[in-house]
Parts: C-alpha cells; structure tokens; sequence
C-alpha cells in the first residue's frame, strides 16, 4: 500500500487555505474505508451460510460483491502500477484470489480480499487524520496581526504578509503573529506549545516572542525577526513532515521486496502451468496444477502469522488504556534501546500546584491564613498562578473573603484590598524592592530556597510588609519514578529528559525520577537534534510527550508515544501510541508485550514456512489432491491463527506487567 507524505510548507497561509486540500483527502480516505466495511460484511454473511452448507446461490452473489466492493481498488491500483511497469502485491493477490474462485476455492480469495482491503483503507484514515493535524497547526498562528506604521496609524494585515522589520501590536489575550523581540511593554506570554514550560513566561523589552503564542494582560509592541515560513511554528509543521519522510528508505525496500516476490510467484505460476504442458500433460490437469500452487503458494498463512499476534497485543493493550496506531507500530515498540521523556506534561501532571505555604515570623498568620489572603487577591485573575493558588484554598474548604480595587500588572503580580488590608501577591524580585532592607533579605532567604528546591516562589505582601512565601510546581505523577526504572531495565540504557523548561528545575525533577542524562531548555529542533544524535550512535529511540514541541521529536524517533488526556492534537496525531489515561507505568508494559507478540510471530512464521514449503514441494514433485492442500493451507492458518490470538487474555498483559519482564 502507498502512502501519502506530508508536504513541506513552503509558507504559512492563512487557515483556509488547507481546506480544499484536507476535505479531499478525507474523502478518499472515508469512500475506501466505506468499500473495505462492505467486503467485510458481505465477507461475514457469506461465510455462516457456506459454512451450513447452504445453497451456493445463497451464499455465491455475497462473496462476489465482497470481491468487487474490496477488490475494485487494489485491482485498480495494480493496473495503473501495470502502466509503469510495475508488478506490486496487491495486483498478485487479486490475481490469486480471483484464481482460487476459479477452481471452486471461493472463500479463500475472499478472505485474501478483505484482508488487504480493509489494512488498505486503515492506512488511508491514518494518513488523512495526520495530515489534517499538522495543517491545523498552523491555525495556532493568527491570520491577521496589527501593523504599526511609522506615524503610529494601525493597519490590519494577513500575517504572511508581514515582513522582517515591521512592528506589529499585541494586544492582550491575542495570540503572536510572527516572531520577533519586544520594543515596547510588559506582559506574560504562554509559549507551552513551543517550549512546553507549564507557566506563562514574563516578557519584557528586548524578549523574543514566537507566533502562535498566547500573549497576557499586558500589551506589547514586537519588530518581526523571521519570515511567516521561517517561524518556530512553521519548523516545527516542516520538521514533522521531513522526519516523516525519514522513513521512506524503509517503504522503499518494502516495496522492492513485494515486487520482487511478485515477480517470482509470477513466474512461478506459469511454469507450474506451462513446463508439464509442454511435456504433453493435459490442460486440465496443468490447470489444476497450477492453481494449486497458486493456492498453497499463497500468503494467506503468512499474512495470519504475522498479523493475530500483533492485533492481539494490540486489543489487549486498547483494553488497559494504551492505543497503538498499528501492526507496525506494536512491532516497533519491542525494537526501542532508549527512551526520551519529556517533563511537563508527560512526567510531570502539567498543572501548577501549590506545594509550600510559608509564614513569615512575625506575620502572626497561620498557613491556612497566608493561603487564604493570597487566595482571596487572586480570585479575580486568570493567570495560571492564580488558579493553582485558589485551587488549594478549595481544597482546604477555605473562606475568602470579598476583594476590592483589584489589579494587576504584568510580570509583578496582582494587588487587591482584603478585609481592609492592601494584599499584593507576585514575583518576589519585583515587590521586595521597595521594602526594606532586612525584610527583604529575610524574605529572599525563604524564596531562594524554594527557589534551589525547583519550586516558583510567589510572595504575599500584606499592608506593604512581606507576610509569606507560597512555592508552586507542577506535581510529579505517582508512577513516573517506576516507569523510569522499568524502561532502563528493558532497553539497557539510561534513559533521557528532553525538556524546554529550565535546567534547575529540570534537574530538580530528574533527581526525584532517577534520571542522569538531562537536556533542558531545548527548543523543537533541539529535541530532533537529540533523537537524531542517539539513532545516528545506532540506537533506536522511543520519545514520549504530550505537547506541539514535541510532535517533531516524537515524528523524527524511531516510536512515538503521546500522552492522551492533555495531548495536544498533532502530538496525538503524530506520534505511533497514546496512553489514553495518562498512565505511565503502561509504557514499558506495552514494550514488554510488543516483544511477546515478536516472539509469537516467529513461531508462527516458522510454522507457517514449514506447512507451505511442505505443501508447495509435495505439489511440484509429486500430485497434491487439491482437497488435500486446502487442508493443509487452511489447517495451517487455523494453527498459526491460534496461536497469535493467546495474547488477547488478561494474564498475557500482567505477564508483561511482571517486575522480570526480560531484558533485551
């Protein structure tokens, strides 16, 4: 089967014009999915009715629309493949599906139809859903931006018309339209989708900003440093189209393969047919001859021995909240030799937390009083901080009491009156500086700690004087110190922290999961650079994350896994896996159960090889009664097919979750 690869934005447009290219897309994707369901309906009526030995007119107009409904596509496919010279697997299979119809064996080239069909039509969904995804990326980039021009008037304009040097105005709530560096202002600016830090970032004069972005409450006014089609947003879209295509030297082999073997089936057919023709033996019995072998010679046995393993480790996992996008990718899973994990999000929760309440002495406040005042002046905001701080409040069933002139100031912090009382709550470094000395130093003391330990230390001040220090992080998950251990046990390395957050904290929270290698404050195309280095040292890499930033390192490794309840869509959409909840510790248990289906895939090829070696010698040296070779060519896809499903059970699924799950 083709696939379709996503292209390399050459610019970046507004969000309508991906429209007509996605709506077509996923129309031939649903048309061939649609065909592909009708064969395998027709498929599973026919089959009960052949099975009760019911008339063949009962049965006989089921299987041959099941033909056309799956056959048509493939069938055309091959033709137009026949115009280029080309012989691929999908035109041998209609051949030898509609070769076995022809001596009676109806059944099996129906199933041969409806398995290619329908892997067909998966594909095609696969492809059309990733493609939407990245082109809906770009609709985090605002189609318009505010254009200063030099006497000041303000001007609307398409975003990709903005040139290096203009100045552009954001207000707050907007979204950045272009990359640039702050002229003018002060404001916060939420840049997770690139950097992936869970807290808006303070931006002020001479800062860079990225489009895509979502500016605070502050305005600010930003000279364009990068073209529309040179932005981090708009890397970040090439990135994950150029890794994809990354991978097609291995499509490219597959397919030699493919043409090779179908070459050689070819070939082979006609001799079976043509030299015992020649030789004097009747048409009939050549005929029947080489039918058989096209029969026993079949990939039926193959293409079961293979795929049940696969598809039942993948239904178990589905079943304990891991979706794994294919065959393929189960297969993969088990291959991985390091793992890269990103924090936020993915080790970390992704939502700020309050960790510490800090009274100062002398402040005659208990932590439910300093939690409550901060609380109370927070109410009013929007901020991330602030929804941590008052989150903790509920939590504790605290009263706050109402607030009055309320404001806020970007990069400082908020200030409200409380019962009576001035409450401001901020950045320490801002509202310290106009306190004095020896509170100042007693306060930096208690921030600089929670500071050391990982934490973003927020300060109440109450009246003007320091009252507390709240300290605010994003929590670790309960399972990420275990999930940790457990992949450098299977793959044999150490594995890896590729984050954009800062190196203190970033180390502080590798310390807690035990892991060595930390690479912090890395950008989109750092992480590729990363992923990139580990598998050009010969490793394959699996990268686990949650956020546009890592899409293109999740896209560039050798197996994606994204997490699933705060994903972003082009993480979910590019990367192999999701774990739909969030459970870490089902990582490297689905690798273990990759690598059983591995183990069963084998056996079954070796029985399988064994059963049509056996059979396709028996019929070229000897006579093999066609009923016998159907016996033995179903009987032994019955076997391997048996064998392939034994990982659909619970135990094979706490096998793999064992603590002696085998190393590599």
């Amino acid at each position: 089967m083709s696939s379709v690869l996503l292209q390399r934005p050459d610019r970046v447009a507004p969000a309508a014009s991906a429209t007509a290219p996605r709506r077509r897309t996923r129309v031939f994707a649903l048309a061939e999915a649609r065909w592909a369901a009708s064969a395998l309906v027709l498929f599973l009526v026919a089959l009960p009715l052949q099975l009760a030995d019911a008339p063949a007119w009962a049965w006989g107009p089921l299987y041959a629309l099941a033909y056309i409904a799956g056959g048509w596509e493939p069938a055309w496919a091959g033709l137009q493949a026949l115009k280029e010279k080309t012989l691929d697997v999908d035109l041998l299979m209609i051949v030898a599906a509609i070769g076995a119809a022809s001596i009676g064996q109806v059944m099996d080239g129906a199933l041969l139809i409806v398995i290619f069909a329908t892997s067909g039509a998966l594909e095609a969904l696969a492809t059309a859903r990733t493609q939407d995804s990245v082109r809906g990326l770009l609709d985090l980039a605002p189609a318009t931006a505010t254009r200063l021009a030099p006497d000041g008037r303000e001007e609307t304009v398409a975003t990709e018309d903005l040139a290096v040097g203009d100045v552009i105005l954001i207000r707050p709530g907007e979204r950045v339209g272009a990359d640039g560096q702050v002229l003018e202002g002060a404001s916060e600016a939420d840049q997770a989708t690139i950097t992936g830090e869970p807290l808006p970032v303070v931006k002020e004069t001479g800062d860079e900003v990225f489009a895509g972005t979502l500016n605070g409450t502050g305005a600010l006014r930003v000279r364009v440093e990068r073209d529309a089609s040179e932005s981090v947003i708009a890397r970040i879209v090439a990135m994950v189209a150029e890794a994809s295509e990354t991978k097609a030297p291995t499509q490219l082999f597959i397919e030699k393969v493919e043409q090779r073997y179908s070459l050689g089936m070819v070939a082979a057919t006609v001799a079976v047919f043509a030299i015992p023709l020649g030789f004097g033996a009747d048409l009939a019995g050549s005929l029947l001859r080489a039918m058989t072998f096209m029969i026993v010679a079949s990939p039926c046995a193959v293409v079961l021995a293979t795929m049940p393993p696969l598809l039942s480790a993948i239904a178990n996992a589905g079943r304990h909240g891991v979706l794994v996008k294919s065959a393929v990718v189960m297969e993969r899973l088990g291959q991985v030799e390091v793992a890269a994990l990103d924090k936020t999000g993915t080790l970390t929760e992704g939502t700020p937390r309050v960790t510490d309440i800090r009274p100062l002495a002398g402040s005659g406040l208990t932590e439910d009083g300093l939690l409550a005042l901060a609380a109370a002046a927070e109410h009013p905001s929007e901020h991330p901080l602030a929804r941590a701080i008052t989150g903790a409040a509920r939590e504790r069933c605290l009263h706050l009491p109402a607030v009055t002139d309320f404001t806020s100031a970007p990069g400082i912090g908020v200030s409200a009156t409380v019962s009576g009382q001035v409450i401001a709550v901020g950045a320490p470094a801002r509202l310290l500086s106009d306190t004095s000395q020896a509170a100042a130093a007693r306060t930096a003391v208690v921030a600089e700690a929670l500071e050391d330990s990982g934490r973003t230390a927020v300060l109440v001040r109450r009246d003007g004087a320091p009252v507390g220090v709240l300290g605010i992080a994003d929590r670790l998950r309960p399972d990420a110190a275990a999930t940790v251990a457990a992949l450098h046990t299977l793959t044999g390395t150490a594995p890896m922290l590729l984050t954009g957050d800062n190196p203190r904290a970033a180390a502080r929270l590798a310390g807690e999961v035990g892991i060595a290698d930390v690479r912090a404050g890395l950008l989109p195309q750092d992480k590729v650079t990363a992923v990139r280095k580990q598998e050009a040292a010969g490793r394959k890499v699996l990268v686990i994350g949650d956020g546009v930033n890592d899409a293109p390192a999740l896209a560039a490794a050798h197996t994606g896994i994204a997490m699933g309840r705060a994903g972003s869509d082009l993480a979910l959409e590019t990367a192999d896996a999701v774990i739909v909840r969030d459970e870490l510790a089902t990582v490297p248990t689905v690798i273990a159960l990759s690598r059983a289906a591995r183990r069963l895939v084998v056996q079954n090829l070796v029985i399988a090889g064994v059963f049509i070696s056996g059979l396709v010698i028996w019929d070229l040296a000897g006579h093999l009664p066609l009923p016998m070779g159907v016996l033995g060519h179903e009987g032994s896809t019955v076997i391997v097919g048996l064998n392939g499903l034994r990982l659909l059970r619970d135990a094979a699924w706490r096998r793999a979750a064992a603590p002696d799950r085998n190393r590599p």
